[in-house]
């Protein structure tokens, strides 16, 4: 049996959809964001990166389900979107009044970090249109049956949007399931969205209403802790060490709790400083653990987006591999890799994964 029923590839136009926000991500570089004069713009966003690294990394046909106000930073989003090879057809655009009184785009500043000094973003994403979405606004019937969908996948940040984002990815989450669509949800807590938000009690109802509807649940120690309300005994609150044993433990709670859940899977991160991580993951799948080879002292030049590509490296290997060992591995190798390179989304390559997966080196490739 396999691990998850992942519908043919014959039978469907898309490999994979994903349902989230694609914000700007203005990045000052090597400097600070309250200093600079300059930033790079890239594209970014929770659930959009993993469809991204699995069109732009592992070759699968993706798409977006988002919204954003029609006006050129609109279109600079979507235009980053094409290049990015996933699909914009599902875009909802919303009139743009002018000003951003009704809806706006999002925008991310973010500075990598370095050393002592960690990374550090400052969100500015209130009343964006993809906020603005409400159940019914979408028609999942059409996208899962009419189209096809191999892989629906969605996340915390999303739900964490507004008071009807929730609704959105309940209807969507429920209308996947119906068509045999496998679905995926990266918790990826934030404190930031539910500040004004009902805060962390609302969020942790929000989410666990939502994990009930999901097959392939992934996220960290905080994730699982704020968004579901599950501790991992012996993590400290800098995690400068990684409590596996620990972690299993939570896992296994977990599939208690929800026994939809035929994956869960998580990273493990020990801080040593921004820029030497020590890096791993482990899976729970057909009721036994599956651990990642272990990274220590990785080094990163950019942080953000390294979870996402986890989550595509993974949805990989349980898609394609039908090994949760490979899943694992191919989810932390593929993480590692985007962590070397600026930006929310992947720069590797299904070669590059694959090398490190085998226990390649860093050598040069001539």
């Amino acid at each position: 049996m396999p691990i998850v029923d992942v519908k043919p590839a014959s039978a469907c136009r898309w490999d994979i959809v994903s349902l989230g926000e694609v914000m700007l991500r203005l990045d000052p570089g090597e400097g600070r964001i309250h200093t600079t004069r300059q930033f790079a713009v890239w594209e970014g966003g929770g659930e959009y990166n993993v469809a991204r690294g699995l069109r732009r990394c592992f070759g699968k046909r993706a798409s977006v389900v988002t919204a954003l106000a029609d006006n050129p930073v609109g279109r600079l989003v979507e235009d980053f979107i094409l290049q990015g090879g996933v699909d914009a057809s599902h875009i909802r655009w919303m009139p743009y009044d002018g000003i951003g009184w009704n809806v706006r785009n999002g925008l991310n500043f973010t500075e990598r970090g370095f050393g002592v000094r960690g990374a550090r973003g400052c969100s500015d994403r209130g009343h964006t249109a993809v906020a603005a979405l409400h159940a019914g606004d979408v028609d999942w019937d059409a996208l899962f049956g009419g189209e096809g969908v191999r892989w629906f996948h969605t996340g915390g940040i999303f739900a964490g949007l507004s008071g009807t984002t929730p609704e959105v990815t309940i209807e969507a989450l429920k209308a996947a399931k119906r068509h045999g669509v496998v679905t995926s949800y990266d918790l990826n807590y934030r404190p930031s969205l539910w500040k004004s938000n009902g805060g962390q009690e609302h969020a942790r109802a929000v989410n666990q209403e939502i994990a009930q509807y999901v097959d392939v649940m992934i996220g960290n120690e905080e994730d699982f802790t704020a968004a579901l309300g599950l501790e991992v005994p012996g993590v400290d609150k800098n995690l400068t060490a990684l409590p596996i044993e620990g972690f299993k433990r939570m896992i296994g709670e977990a599939v208690k709790a929800y026994p939809n859940f035929k994956v869960v899977a998580t990273t493990l991160r020990a801080v040593k400083t921004a820029t030497v991580n020590d890096w791993g993951a482990i899976c729970w799948a057909d009721g036994r653990f599956h651990e990642a080879t272990h990274r220590p002292g990785l080094e990163i030049l950019d942080r953000v987006g390294g979870g996402d590509s986890f989550a595509s490296g993974l949805i990989y290997g349980l898609m394609e591999k039908g090994s949760a060992q490979a899943a694992v591995e191919y989810g932390a190798a593929h993480g590692a890799l985007a962590m070397t390179t600026p930006g929310d989304t992947s720069m590797a390559t299904l070669a590059e994964v694959e090398k490190l997966v085998g226990g390649g080196s860093a050598r040069v490739d001539r």
